[in-house]
């Protein structure tokens, strides 16, 4: 199946009292990791319960697969959990993603909130199902945070189904217009990791984000250039780049930065884009729901984002 004739399907909003089950599909996350997590959810009025995966480790995992296949799925499934947040990426959801069974979970759509890693499951669930998911902060970043972040402020709104409007500065390289399409997007990585599967999103009129960690720079410009020779950047409504942090050069230097390549790599097309929009591995990430409708305009003064 796939969501081209569908319209997308939106999980609930989340009221008082709802709970958020918080899993760890990829990477291994220490438990005390989630307990910053825990307390903001709690005090913005929902309850919490923690899977198994949660300070569970197997090598570089948070369990085998099996484990945390189970995990995954028992939350999705559980008619008494609202919300699915990922305490953290790594790597790991494209060796299970396969294996996740989505029937009970798309008679009951729910939030799955995370980022990085958890990529290949947002866009799956959108490129298979039509269902829309929340690019969000994980649990490092509850870490120490002010109570008034923005970033973790943006998710509080989204849960609650609150409109999400972002204003940044413009950007040497920005490409101005105006569009309005579905966001969807991610991790770069992941996305090219994505390319020629079943979890590949149709990208045709929808607004593209990404962003990535610790990657070399020609790593990037290969991994766009896999994006533009599949078509997935043709016709775009408008690409949104984020931060690329920690990006490492080799010891010839590549010659570009990565705004550089992607830049480049877009040359020939004529939508509107932005750089350094603030979506990343960094502090600055703000919660986005993939699969809705967005408005986006790029002029000579500054971007504006905002659910339509």
């Amino acid at each position: 199946m796939s969501n081209h004739m569908m319209k997308t399907v939106i999980p609930p909003s989340l009221e008082a009292g709802d709970t958020i089950g918080i899993v760890c599909p990829s990477g291994y996350l220490p438990a005390e990791k989630v307990d910053a997590a825990v307390q903001a959810f709690r005090s913005w009025g929902y309850r919490v319960v923690t899977g198994k995966t949660v300070g569970h480790q197997y090598h570089y995992f948070s369990g085998t697969d099996k484990e945390r296949l189970r995990d995954l799925q028992r939350m999705m499934d559980d008619d008494s959990i609202q919300a699915v947040f990922c305490g953290r990426g790594g790597y790991g959801m494209g060796r299970i993603i396969d294996l996740v069974r989505f029937r009970k979970f798309r008679e009951r759509p729910k939030w799955i909130i995370g980022y990085s890693d958890i990529t290949v499951l947002q866009m799956h669930l959108y490129a298979r199902y039509g269902i829309a998911s929340l690019h969000a902060p994980m649990a490092s970043s509850f870490i120490g945070a002010d109570p008034a972040d923005p970033c973790l402020a943006s998710l509080r709104d989204a849960l609650a189904g609150r409109p999400l409007a972002y204003e940044v500065p413009a950007h040497e390289y920005n490409r101005p217009g105006r569009a309005r399409g579905t966001l969807i997007g991610g991790n770069l990585s992941l996305l090219a990791h994505l390319t020629g599967t079943r979890s590949e999103a149709p990208t045709k009129n929808a607004l593209l984000f990404i962003e990535d960690v610790g990657e070399y720079i020609y790593n990037i410009d290969r991994m766009m250039y896999q994006l533009r020779r599949s078509g997935q950047l043709k016709k775009l409504a408008g690409l949104i780049v984020g931060r690329f942090t920690e990006s490492r050069d080799t010891v010839i230097p590549f010659g570009m930065q990565p705004e550089d390549v992607i830049r480049d790599v877009v040359k020939d097309y004529d939508y509107p884009v932005c750089f350094h929009f603030p979506v990343s591995h960094d502090r600055e990430n703000f919660s986005l729901k993939i699969g809705c409708e967005y408005d986006f305009a790029v002029t000579p003064g500054n971007v504006v984002l905002r659910t339509s």
